[in-house]
């Protein structure tokens, strides 16, 4: 059975390796085989690739995912904009 440091080195490992993500964009914290992600993505694609990363590492039991998607701002609306959108 892995220890806790040896996890998280692999799952930062599996992080390096996957094509869609930077590994420094997401933190990686192991505790009793449960491993925390957090940080900040541009996008929800990296943030599910990162927990798809961290889930393929034998003996990882669960993930829990503390990732935020901060969206460029030509994909953010304001309130208003939405709402009128809603009433077309």
């Amino acid at each position: 059975m892995k220890t806790d440091a040896e996890l998280q080195q692999h799952v930062m490992d599996e992080l390096k390796w996957e094509p869609t993500i930077h590994a420094a964009e997401i933190g990686v914290a192991v505790k009793d085989g449960v491993v925390t992600l957090s940080g900040s993505v541009d996008s929800y694609g990296k943030k599910w690739a990162a927990d798809r990363a961290a889930k393929r590492v034998f003996g990882v039991k669960a993930v829990i995912e503390e990732i935020k998607v901060t969206l460029a701002g030509s994909y953010k609306r304001a309130d208003n904009d939405i709402a009128q959108l809603a009433t077309k």
